[in-house]
């Protein structure tokens, strides 16, 4: 029992905490690209006719966007905020689902002063959207050295109208405001086809690591190309650390339960003292003595494991399906059944055991007997 009911914990939370990756990662996934790519010099970089000639014959990539990322000043009334302007051109819908996430209003217009903010943003500002009375305007410094004589020309300025409101987390949905790309590059006296960074989707049969070597080529080396994983790796190892924790505290749990398969096993050979010792007697070897209870042992292992997954299973799916346990009114806790959980357990159940097992066996001895 003690070993069903710690191979059941254990690949239930497992299961949750996939769920909990999953739902995490849900946010970022829908925000982020497949692969994106900056330049290893500077803030910016060119990209020529022939270099987009070459981008489109990489098999792999379904589309890609070129975009503008910089920090700037809003303003709004009497309100103000420094976050990012990130410009973007026509293809970025169909490289980003941003999309999905427009919560109020609808995306911007290419060529136009329209920008798609935030929903923190929105609701730090009290902006409404297409609002003419008070004007939205970005500032950012122009590029240049030396001594600001006038502060008034040390800006590059414009209005700009929010015509929709994304929501995806609290933490994104402060973090950019998109633009036109075009509004991006005049604002930073930028060149046509001068930009920060090129974002890519991939097909679905795509070799990653085949369409990095090709843009790192096509570029001479000049950019660092991260795919999602990389773009979010401070989530990612928080996420994955959080998951070895909570493994190794209830493989804790396993342990103190086999500590009673232990004590089992060591009674029954002091039970079956006299059979063992008749045995003994007509020519067994010690080590085949030890080796029924070793297999006793693993067999229980194997035995509560597999009942255990199979609960844990039950739970999981029934969960999944029927949603019994709720986080909020409207979202089910979330949980994942993932083939690899199951091998975890099942791992960790056996071996445990096993080594429990060969603990245990070895108090039959020659000294026991005698």
């Amino acid at each position: 029992m003690g070993i069903i009911v710690g191979a059941m914990a254990l690949f239930v939370v497992l299961s949750v905490f996939s769920g909990l990756k999953v739902f995490s990662l849900s946010f970022s996934n829908e925000f982020d690209p497949d692969l994106k790519a900056n330049t290893t010099i500077g803030k910016s970089f060119l990209v020529t006719p022939n270099q987009e000639n070459q981008i489109k014959k990489i098999d792999g990539i379904a589309s890609y966007s070129k975009i503008i990322e910089e920090r700037v000043l809003f303003v709004y009334g009497d309100k103000q905020q420094v976050t990012y302007l990130k410009g973007v051109d026509s293809n970025f819908t169909k490289v980003n689902a941003i999309e999905k996430k427009i919560y109020n209003g609808e995306w911007l217009e290419k060529n136009t002063i329209q920008v798609v903010v935030g929903y923190g943003i929105a609701q730090k500002f009290s902006l409404g959207l297409l609002d003419f009375k008070t004007n939205l305007e970005v500032f950012v410094p122009k590029p240049g050295s030396g001594a600001i004589e006038n502060p008034q020309q040390a800006f590059n300025e414009s209005i700009i109208v929010p015509s929709g409101i994304y929501a995806v987390s609290e933490d994104l949905d402060s973090k950019y405001v998109f633009a036109d790309l075009g509004l991006a590059q005049e604002l930073l006296e930028y060149k046509p086809n001068q930009v920060t960074g090129i974002e890519f989707k991939m097909k679905n049969d795509a070799d990653e690591n085949a369409i990095i070597d090709q843009l790192k080529t096509i570029f001479k080396n000049k950019i660092t190309i991260k795919n999602r994983a990389q773009l979010n790796e401070s989530l990612y190892k928080m996420l994955n650390t959080e998951n070895i924790a909570v493994y190794l505290i209830f493989t804790l749990v396993i342990i103190v339960a086999l500590f009673n398969l232990i004590g089992a096993l060591i009674m029954m050979i002091l039970d079956k003292k006299g059979n063992l010792k008749t045995l003994f007697n007509l020519g067994t070897e010690i080590k085949d003595l030890r080796k029924i209870f070793l297999l006793q042992g693993t067999l229980l292992s194997v035995l509560g494991g597999i009942i255990g997954l199979a609960l844990g299973i039950t739970i999981v799916l029934i969960q999944q399906r029927y949603e019994f346990v709720m986080i909020t009114p409207t979202l089910a806790y979330p949980v994942v059944f993932s083939l690899e959980n199951v091998l975890i357990v099942l791992v960790t159940i056996v071996s445990l055991g096993f080594i429990a097992s060969l603990i245990a066996s070895s108090r039959v001895s020659k000294k026991l007997l005698e």
